[in-house]
């Protein structure tokens, strides 16, 4: 999409465009939702921690893994477990067990990257002794609870609470995660840890609006995408989706809000536009009877709710006709993704009786 956004006025000449950028043989996408993403940033306040001298704490890592994630467009209403949320809402019912005084805590990360459901999350705090072992009771229920909710769309979700010493793993380099072990010695404070984790739980995540027209479809959506702890701030962001220009403008105003409630700043990128479906397009009859002729059956016809190369590429060149195939790909954008080799040839195929045909007309 970035170099689709970096397209000029005339660099074009053809009229037809094949996106080769789907996920599923036999089917032609005609459309796709717009989307938009909100970089938030929480000011972080610390205080000094002195772990040599505070013997009444050690130091532990929670952590949840083994989670589906997937396409944060495609797949956001299988309901699958958001990394983030999860990690927040075990620190909750942590806290509700032992009590908020007894943790205090150092830094919290999840997700990877802008358009994949977080499948991962991980907390590190400081500990009081005394309520280790009442710790460890609340996590074994709390990830009885988690595994029961999620046992069908999050089958292998894992809940670790481990002891790490009086190191943590801390520092961050841009998106990545750098793991370096570093001495702690400080703590967020007690207002930061607030605001941070009601910032977590109170951001939208999931499907917002079903589609009125078309059976099936997401019409608007959000995914939660990643944080940060960082030197002076917490990063997070906010990934929007929607094919009515009014409801992303909506879902991205409550995502403001709520940063905004929490005390954090927020930057919205410029976005890229929705793809409106044309289905009387001549391309897109010509790809249904050289599918037809190919394959003796009908092609699917739909719309998706991913950003496709082709709304971008349509903003600039307003009589452009598209469409959007490619092989079959399963769980994109995750650890499982992976293609279904002779969905290759098929699509090898097609193509060519493709160009074919125009080259005989």
């Amino acid at each position: 999409m970035t170099g689709a956004q970096g397209l000029e006025v005339g660099f074009f000449e053809g009229k037809l465009l094949l996106n080769l950028d789907s996920e599923d043989e036999g089917v032609f996408v005609v459309g796709c939702a717009g989307g938009q993403n909100s970089l938030i940033t929480l000011p972080v306040e610390w205080e000094l921690f002195d772990c040599e001298k505070e013997s009444l704490f050690r130091f532990f890592r929670l952590s949840v893994e083994g989670l589906e994630g997937g396409h944060s467009g495609v797949e956001i209403d299988k309901q699958r477990a958001n990394g983030i949320q999860l990690i927040s809402l075990a620190l909750v019912g942590l806290k509700q067990k032992i009590g908020a005084e007894n943790i205090r805590l150092v830094l919290l990360n999840g997700g990877s990257v802008h358009n994949a459901i977080p499948n991962t999350g991980e907390a590190f705090f400081a500990l009081q002794i005394e309520k280790i072992e009442k710790a460890e009771e609340a996590v074994a229920g709390i990830r009885k609870a988690f595994q029961v909710e999620y046992a069908k769309t999050d089958p292998d979700l894992v809940l670790e609470f481990k002891e790490v010493g009086r190191k943590i793993a801390f520092e961050t380099a841009g998106d990545e995660i750098t793991r370096k072990e570093v001495p702690c010695i400080r703590v967020f404070s007690s207002g930061i840890e607030e605001r941070l984790i009601g910032l977590l739980l109170g951001l939208p995540h999931g499907v917002y609006r079903m589609s009125d027209t078309i059976p099936g479809l997401v019409e608007t959506s959000n995914n939660l995408a990643t944080v940060r702890t960082k030197e002076n701030e917490i990063m997070i962001i906010s990934s929007q989706r929607s094919s009515i220009t009014l409801k992303l403008a909506e879902i991205t105003g409550t995502v403001e809000a709520v940063a905004k409630l929490a005390g954090a700043r927020i930057e919205h990128d410029s976005g890229y536009p929705a793809w409106e479906p044309d289905l009387k397009s001549g391309l897109l009859l010509k790809c249904r009877q050289v599918y037809n002729e190919t394959f003796g059956k009908e092609a699917e016809i739909k719309v998706v709710h991913a950003g496709l190369e082709c709304g971008i590429i349509g903003s600039v060149y307003e009589d452009m006709e598209m469409i959007s195939l490619g092989p079959t790909i399963k769980d994109p954008h995750c650890p499982a993704e992976r293609i279904f080799i002779p969905s290759i040839e098929k699509i090898w195929i097609f193509l060519e009786n493709l160009l074919k045909s125009y080259r005989c007309s």
